[in-house]
């Protein structure tokens, strides 16, 4: 990419480095340097996803094995015209299969569900091939060497050679050590020169051993000879190392046409490999700067929230929030030196270029950017000493050439217009060009001292106001633009402040035109607002998350409270089912009792007992249907008088009892009805004359229990919530039976039915004793009630 001059003032370049260093080939820098700053808005979106996926590939997944990702592009086309590829070649081939293996199995991991559409359409087509990667790395230990796996015939040849060197040295050996010939070496060593054993002999003595000279020592004192004993061997061993050479030769010569059988597949991986390596750059760089995805518009509108400078700090850079373009086309920013007008200007430049080359950039979420075809920037110290070019005559070199090109799809960024000339004159020409960029509505960024472009923003529609605010009493800028209020200067105060004598100030200030005073004073009054505003909106917003964390406990009460209404509802439904049960239970029984004496009574009164009869079916029939809507009505003409053991109608169940306990304090009366016990409203209570005959059920229904009643029950297999109606209507039967003492089997387990099934038990006030059963009983696995 073609790195302009306003790239380099806004310090793009050096963003573009830091991208570079996050690329793992060097293939990938290379697409770092052939991107390009785009200008449609699917393309925009289309890269920001990118980076956006590998993002959060690396945060689910960790790094990407990006390794061995090389160019083979000449390597293929080797192969493809027949030639052969050296050891270390091929194993840059296997290392290139093997990161798009690895790779690919990394992308298409199954283990989460992520939205990674551009990425795995790029990764489905990478080509894999296993076998040639095993294949090249079992023939090819390193570089250098060849595996004897590489071939059976290598392996043989290498064993033969293997021989021949033993052989020889057991000659040598013989020679340098114990011989008479041991005599006339210069050193008793075996040696080698020419790729053949030798031994050193002293130049006197060459004559003394046979055999052939092959080297000469640099001071002459030494003679290297191949002794006639191994110089046949020494031949066998280069004629092994030849046939050696060959096999090798062709040993690569058979892994190269193998690969170049594939080689258009995996050629083809290169651009995919590049890609990728290119994506995850960017989504690396996107998390060393905490960047977000902006969103793009084609509305030449720009809203970024809590932007930070990538190159700066980000632990000590004060994030800016800035907007043009929505409500006005050009912003004015004001404010006294050092106080962050120049960083912003960069910001927000940087940042759109960041963007439209698919870079993530350091802002808060929903922050905006748009399309750009060029961005103008005339930034920091432009004098040009080779030129003899003032500051002035530079900057403006610059403003001229922005006026020729920009149009409305540009966006430019002047640093103090109009400043090192006279201010009149300086102030004037500002005005001049922010009205020509106001005219052909192009975004126009400007920081000014000048009071008149600070009226002139105020005055003119499409233009804006905003300032670096500053700290008069630590005399030290706080970094925050803030945009609808212009700056002040502040020189006075700042003056003041460092010590400049209250008699200098007051003879400055009388140079300066009421106008400016005035002004000056306006500003000032609108700091003050909009500072004690700030400090309000500070307090109200620590006042409404305080609000806020205060109806987040009440609706956590709210509903705890539903949660334990419903299971209050829950349980009191099936405790009424159990009760409509166990009612049902012993209607039945009445009604069998009732059926048998039909038959014995006179036909007048087997009529009202029939009619009885079906009244009870008719009101179990409507109380199973509305079980979960009982409700005990009151009596027309209640008892006036309660009494323990007198006969009672219960209203609406249209059932009968016997009153067992006076009126409690909410004037509840305990009533047996059937084998229930229950509690009623007085006034849902009618009185029966007749004792004897209610008296005589009772006692049928008891008997009746008490002949199939069991001494035990065996709850095994169940859980509490299962076991507890059933023990409940064991016990129940069992106390009306008469029975003394009876037996539950929970069995041992953990003990956690045995535990909660006691502590329930409890507060039985039937219960007398809960002890274990003994050892042949059931021991722990059982419990012993005993009633009272």
């Amino acid at each position: 990419m073609k790195i302009l001059k306003s790239h380099k003032t806004l310090e793009f370049d050096k963003i573009l480095e830091k991208l570079k260093d996050m690329c793992e080939s060097e293939l990938g820098r290379d697409l770092v340097d052939e991107g390009k700053i785009l200008t449609n808005l699917s393309a925009i979106k289309k890269a920001q996803e990118e980076t956006s996926e590998g993002l959060n590939l690396i945060s689910k997944r960790g790094n990407p094995p990006l390794f061995g990702i090389t160019n083979i592009h000449d390597f293929m086309r080797r192969v493809e015209l027949g030639g052969s590829l050296s050891p270390q070649n091929l194993l840059r081939v296997s290392d290139f299969l093997r990161v798009s293996r690895i790779l690919k199995k990394y992308i298409f991991t199954d283990d989460d569900d992520l939205s990674i559409n551009n990425i795995s359409n790029l990764a489905e087509n990478l080509y894999v091939n296993k076998n040639i990667e095993e294949i090249i790395n079992n023939a090819i230990i390193s570089e250098n060497e060849i595996s004897d796996n590489a071939s059976s015939k290598l392996a043989s040849i290498r064993r033969t050679m293997a021989n021949k060197k033993v052989a020889i040295r057991d000659k040598l050996s013989s020679i340098v050590s114990g011989n008479e010939d041991s005599k006339y070496l210069q050193d008793n060593i075996i040696t080698m020169r020419e790729g053949r054993y030798v031994v050193p002999v002293k130049t006197e003595n060459k004559g003394k051993i046979k055999g052939l000279v092959h080297d000469l020592s640099s001071s002459g004192a030494t003679v290297y000879i191949e002794p006639i004993a191994v110089v046949n061997l020494n031949n066998e061993l280069k004629e092994l190392e030849s046939k050696e050479r060959e096999e090798i030769e062709r040993i690569l010569k058979e892994l190269s046409e193998k690969v170049a059988e594939y080689s258009h597949e995996i050629a083809a991986n290169q651009y995919i490999l590049k890609e990728l390596d290119f994506i995850f750059a960017k989504a690396k760089l996107s998390i060393e700067m905490n960047g977000i995805e902006p969103v793009f518009n084609e509305d030449k509108i720009v809203d970024l929230i809590g932007a930070r400078h990538p190159l700066l700090n980000k632990n000590k850079i004060v994030p800016i929030d800035i907007s043009i373009g929505e409500n006005w086309t050009s912003l004015i920013i004001t404010g006294p030196n050092t106080g962050g007008k120049t960083v912003t200007l960069k910001t927000l430049g940087l940042l759109s270029l960041m963007g439209q080359f698919g870079l993530h950039i350091p802002a808060k979420e929903n922050s905006r950017l748009s399309i750009f075809h060029r961005i103008f920037a005339d930034i920091g110290d432009e004098q040009s000493i080779e030129q003899s070019l003032s500051t002035f005559s530079s900057h403006m070199v610059n403003i001229v050439d922005i006026l020729k090109n920009a149009d409305e799809d540009s966006l430019v960024l002047f640093d103090e217009l109009g400043a090192g000339t006279d201010p009149t004159e300086g102030a004037a020409l500002a005005r001049a060009i922010m009205d020509h960029m106001l005219e052909k509505k192009i975004r126009c960024v400007s920081t000014t001292h000048y009071n008149q472009l600070k009226i002139y923003a105020l005055t003119s529609q499409g233009v804006q106001n905003a300032s670096m605010e500053f700290n008069v009493e630590t005399l030290s800028p706080t970094f925050k633009l803030i945009i609808g209020i212009p700056g002040k200067s502040n020189a006075f105060e700042i003056s003041k402040r460092l010590g400049l004598s209250e008699e200098i100030i007051n003879l400055a200030k009388t140079f300066v035109s009421n106008d400016n005073i005035e002004f000056e004073k306006v500003l000032q009054s609108i700091e003050e607002d909009r500072s004690q505003l700030e400090k309000n909106k500070s307090q109200i917003e620590i006042y409404k998350e305080e609000i806020e964390k205060q109806n987040k406990r009440l609706d956590q009460e709210l509903l705890k409270i539903q949660k334990e209404k419903e299971k209050i509802l829950k349980d009191a439904k099936l405790e009424a089912s159990r009760i409509l049960r166990r009612a049902k239970e012993d209607s039945d029984l009445a009604l069998s009792q009732i059926k048998d004496v039909v038959s014995e009574v006179k036909k007048d009164q087997a009529r009202r007992l029939q009619e009885s009869q079906d009244i009870i079916r008719d009101n179990i029939k409507a109380a199973s249907i509305n079980s979960e809507k009982i409700q005990i009505k009151n009596a027309e003409k209640p008892i006036t008088k309660v009494i323990i053991g007198d006969s009672v109608r219960v209203n609406s169940l249209n059932a009968e009892g016997i009153i067992l306990e006076l009126p409690d304090q909410n004037g509840n009366v305990l009533v047996q009805v059937g084998m229930l016990k229950m509690k009623v409203p007085k006034n849902s209570l009618i009185s029966i004359e007749d004792k004897k005959d209610l008296s005589n059920k009772t006692k049928n229904i008891i008997k009746r229990k008490s002949s199939t009643i069991k001494t035990e029950i065996d709850i095994r297999g169940n859980n509490f919530h299962e076991a507890k109606p059933l023990v409940d209507k064991y016990l129940d039967d069992a106390y009306l039976s008469g029975l003394k003492s009876v037996r539950i089997i929970h069995g041992k387990g953990t003990g956690a039915l045995r535990e909660k099934l006691r502590d329930y038990l409890k507060k039985n006030k039937y219960i007398k004793d809960i002890c274990d059963a003994p050892y042949n009983e059931g021991g722990m696995g059982a419990s012993i009630i005993t009633f009272k």
